[in-house]
């Protein structure tokens, strides 16, 4: 790093991460990668694209200091550098939420198009919480369950949800969750549960962002 300019040189630094998340693709890694460490091919199979180029990106992502590895047996398991990168990438939404018109647009049609009630708030949830006034499924695969998840709740897939909802109770509201904003798990969850007469609502933010909000973490025990 030079010291004739030594501002310049940070920002350079600060610009190698900016570049390393100019991509679509690792922003999606870095989403599975906020619900917990995972190996590549399991990134791969997640993300459906191919394990070579899941190993490019991540190696980007590595170099920018947004990830780190280690080996487990003959699998190299990724995960975050840390939660300041959920607060980065937050960060990074709001501010193309808010100035780019394409993302509006995309965010109106996705999602608030096809959900015209209010998602939950995260504030709002845990004083419902508090009060008993609320049931909240937790929609993400089991292994992305198992390393965090909001205390209290019930792990129901999205694909085992139908034959399951006799597990949820009928008279209280349920609100689900799953890895993001514009994950698109919860969306789905609570379409099929208003179609089957119950009173579903999301959750605005996912599990990444409950975690780097400070909330508490409930784990499954090894």
């Amino acid at each position: 790093m030079s010291s004739d300019n030594p501002k310049r040189a940070v920002l350079t630094q600060f610009a190698r991460v900016a570049k390393a998340l100019g991509h679509g693709h690792r922003l999606e890694l870095l989403e599975l990668l906020a619900q917990g460490q995972c190996s590549v091919e399991t990134l791969a199979e997640r993300a459906a694209l191919p394990l070579a180029n899941v190993s490019q990106h991540l190696q980007h992502l590595r170099r920018a200091g947004l990830v780190t590895a280690q080996r487990d047996g003959r699998h190299i398991r990724y995960r975050l550098s840390g939660g300041e990168v959920v607060t980065l990438i937050g960060a990074l939404r709001q501010v193309a939420e808010r100035h780019l018109a394409e993302v509006r647009e995309a965010v109106s049609r996705f999602y608030r198009e096809r959900d015209t009630l209010e998602p939950v708030a995260m504030e709002d949830l845990v004083q419902r919480l508090r009060d008993g006034l609320t049931t909240v499924i937790d929609v993400r695969p089991e292994e992305e369950f198992a390393q965090g998840h909001v205390p209290g709740a019930l792990n129901i897939p999205l694909g085992e949800l139908e034959r399951r909802l006799a597990e949820l109770p009928e008279n209280r509201e349920i609100v689900a969750y799953c890895r993001g904003p514009y994950c698109m798990l919860a969306l789905e969850a609570v379409a099929l549960l208003r179609r089957r007469g119950r009173r579903a609502r999301r959750l605005a933010q996912g599990f990444p962002e409950w975690r780097a909000a400070g909330r508490p973490v409930a784990r499954l025990s090894a």
